[in-house]
């Protein structure tokens, strides 16, 4: 039986040899995406993909706290607060099953370039933001690894137009303050602005506190008529903690917060200090064949400390209360460097585009003991010296270095008046070279893997038209996926596994967008299918079977797949209307379609291993399941947003915001329902000119019916002695309720 992809190949393939015989005219120019900073040709009305834009201005007019308050906004994309400033972003479903710190499936790009975002987080400047343009469906075509599901691309703010000055401030619920100071300044032959702002809060939960300082800066250069030369930076300082998490569904009510009460969980990491660097210089020319070449240059730093590990014992074997009391301290550094050009050129008929994309990625981690401790509980263990461990010990020091070399293109053609076909094709070449310096290893691996988008639109009408594509997306093993016993060869229980092959995912979406007198809109039907999925053979947090010949040691293998499956809708009115309206929907059915090999550790993971469980509280044993055809855990089937806004007058803006979202399981093996929540935002905006200045007041109030519920609930590998999840089992991050905030700014 054929797949569904080589289905899908046909009928496209078909669609293009029966329309060849059409001619095209009048079609004016015919303009091809680009992944650089700035966007010149872009257009939707050939755009094979669903995809949606935000704007700067709606951005800046939305007066958030996190940038995830506004890319709720967009359908299929979900964001999941996790504590503090810090949140997940998945694009139709993917990766919302893992939360350990994997990458997110979703490609993240600013000014062009795809930053290595552990776990999805978005690190930017909220007042640098020129527009936010999603692409969804598998995007490695353009983007390369980690495109499973798609791309959010910032584009940050330049030219004349953001060369203004201003001053604003902002307070709120938490002790929240954001103060922003700009000067900016443009001529004929130039233009720049400096800015500078810093945003923190004592946060809702316990220990969620973070100060986050960003220093902005661009220079453009007009060359002449047809060329300039854009020079950025962008240094950022966020020191934060991470909290927010509690155990079970009875500390959730009774302490939401999630204060440490001596006794309780403690969260594993903490105390981040994160500095951030972005430096870019871009070239663009115009020449008059109505074709672009831009040249990116780019450095993105990245230095985080953090501390882990809280300990248990002090070394005389005593209980530890101290809920700072944290054994190991994370420093890690990771350098991005890399040029990109691009060359375009638009048509009547066709159009074509070809990049280059050279990367180097250098990762490093050290790690060391920041206080001596014990392993083992009592006066009799902590007199053995294998079991203290001592400060100042240095425990990691291993970098890894990864080279991508690509090259990608697209071409569009019209093959009549209404008929465009479009093909994207990416080649790359990744190869990351290990180097633990503690242990003297050295290990190093190359993939190579081809991308692809394959897709048409069709014109209905001069307001509608189809569009449907393929297209794929891929992410490679990590190096602890790929080399955990060589890297720590005294671990009996990991075995590494060399011969990984990468995730890859096929996207199959056909839709319909257009635009009447009252609104524009834009309806997609997809298809994820992910195949060669990379998990654990024991479970993503089971422990291994000591006893048992086949299970004997954890190995992470190409398990399984998944299909994710629905429907997205947005509808946009005119926000110069009197009344205006925004709504996304989206319907996602996700299901392992292969998992045939996940394991829970029942009884007590820390007791004496037996084959059949009798005394939950001394032992543990190790119980496999068939999850093929279970759904796939927090993701919800229905989400929504609705929007209105009222222009009371030219000056006063009422906005109404509803966010929804229905049930979704918690746990793999769907014994865990956890309710739909609906929640109801209200922001009023007032501008106006005072003296050549222009004013801005605003007042926002997040969920003013104070709702109780959960941002997110998971349940890992704990389970009662029946192999059942329980509520009990469940980690928590609770919503921090109603908030305010209001602002003031003013421009010149």
């Amino acid at each position: 039986m054929l797949k569904i992809h080589q289905i899908t190949h046909s009928i496209l393939l078909s669609s293009l040899l029966m329309s060849s015989s059409f001619a095209a005219e009048n079609l004016g120019v015919i303009n091809v995406d680009s992944t650089t900073i700035d966007d010149r040709f872009e257009s939707k009305q050939t755009e094979t993909s669903n995809t949606s834009t935000i704007s700067g201005e709606k951005f800046d007019a939305a007066h958030v706290e996190n940038i995830q308050q506004v890319l709720n906004r967009i359908p299929g994309l979900t964001t999941e607060v996790t504590g503090g400033d810090k949140f997940k972003l998945h694009i139709r479903g993917v990766e919302n099953q893992r939360y350990m710190g994997e990458k997110p499936g979703v490609a993240v790009v600013i000014d062009g370039v795809p930053v290595f975002e552990r776990t999805g987080a978005v690190n930017i400047d909220l007042d640098n933001i020129e527009s936010i343009k999603v692409v969804k469906g598998g995007a490695s075509y353009l983007f390369g690894e980690d495109a499973l599901s798609g791309a959010v691309i910032i584009t940050t703010k330049k030219g004349s137009k953001n060369s203004y000055s201003a001053v604003g401030y902002e307070a709120g619920s938490s002790n929240y303050q954001k103060y922003l100071l700009r000067g900016g300044y443009a001529n004929e032959n130039f233009n720049f602005y400096v800015q500078g702002t810093e945003r923190k809060s004592d946060g809702y939960w316990e220990n969620s506190d973070y100060d986050t300082k960003y220093l902005n800066s661009k220079f453009q250069y007009y060359i002449d008529d047809t060329s300039d030369i854009t020079a950025g930076i962008e240094l950022s300082d966020r020191i934060k903690d991470s909290h927010g998490t509690v155990k079970g569904v009875t500390e959730a009510a009774n302490n939401p917060t999630s204060a440490y009460n001596g006794t309780g969980d403690r969260d594993y990491s903490r105390m981040y200090d994160v500095q951030l660097a972005k430096y870019f210089l871009t070239y663009a020319k115009n020449f008059e064949n109505n074709s672009n070449l831009m040249v990116n240059a780019y450095q993105y730093n990245d230095d985080t400390n953090f501390v882990s590990s809280p300990i248990k014992y002090d070394t005389a074997g005593n209980k530890v209360t101290d809920e700072d009391a944290y054994a190991i301290n994370n420093d890690y550094f990771q350098i991005q460097r890399g040029i990109k050009t691009e060359y375009r050129v638009s048509g009547t008929t066709t159009a074509g585009m070809f990049g280059i994309d050279l990367r180097d990625n250098y990762y490093e981690n050290k790690t060391n003991i920041l206080k001596s401790y014990c392993t083992r509980m009592g006066a009799t263990a902590c007199s053995n010296p294998a079991n203290i461990k001592t400060a100042g010990t240095i425990t990691g020091n291993d970098e890894t270095d990864e080279n991508v070399y690509a090259l990608y293109g697209e071409i569009k053609h019209a093959l009549s008046n209404d008929l465009v076909m479009t093909g994207n094709a990416r080649f790359d070449s990744i190869t990351m070279d290990y180097d633990d310096t503690l242990n003297s290893i050295q290990i190093k691996k190359t993939f190579n893997v081809s991308s692809y988008r394959f897709g048409t639109t069709y014109t209905l009408t001069p307001s509608t038209s189809l569009y449907a594509n393929v297209s794929t997306g891929f992410r490679t093993p990590s190096v602890s996926q790929l080399f955990s016993g060589d890297i720590d060869p005294t671990n009996t229980k990991v075995e590494s596994n060399h011969d990984l092959k990468p995730e890859i995912s096929y996207n199959y979406e056909i839709g319909f967008r257009g635009n009447t007198s009252y609104f524009d809109y834009d309806i997609a039907a997809f298809v994820i299918d992910r195949d060669d999925y990379i998990m654990a053979n024991v479970g993503q947090y089971s422990s291994a079977d000591p006893l048992s010949s086949q299970y004997a040691k954890t190995k992470y293998e190409n398990i399984g797949g998944m299909r994710n499956k629905g429907v997205e809708l947005a509808l946009n009115t005119d926000r110069k209307d009197t009344i205006f309206l925004d709504f996304a929907y989206s319907y996602i059915d996700a299901e392992f379609t292969q998992y045939d090999n996940f394991n829970l550790t029942l009884g007590n993971s820390y007791g004496t291993y037996v084959p059949t469980l009798t005394n939950p509280a001394t032992q543990y044993t190790i119980q496999h399941y068939n999850l093929t055809g279970n759904t796939v855990p927090r993701v919800p089937k229905h989400t929504a947003n609705i929007s209105v806004g009222y222009n009371v007058n030219n000056d006063l803006l009422l906005t109404t915001e509803i966010n929804a979202k229905s049930s979704y399981f918690a746990d793999e093996m769907n014994k865990i329902e956890i309710a739909g929540q609906s929640t109801l935002n209200l922001l009023v905006n007032y501008t106006t000119k005072l003296y050549g200045y222009k004013l801005e007041a605003f007042g926002r109030i997040d969920n003013v019916l104070n709702k109780f519920y959960y941002n997110t609930a998971r349940a890992s590998g704990d389970a009662d002695s029946n192999g059942l999840f329980n509520a009990g089992d469940l980690s928590i991050t609770v919503n921090p309720g109603r908030v305010y905030t209001a602002g003031l700014s003013v421009k010149f």
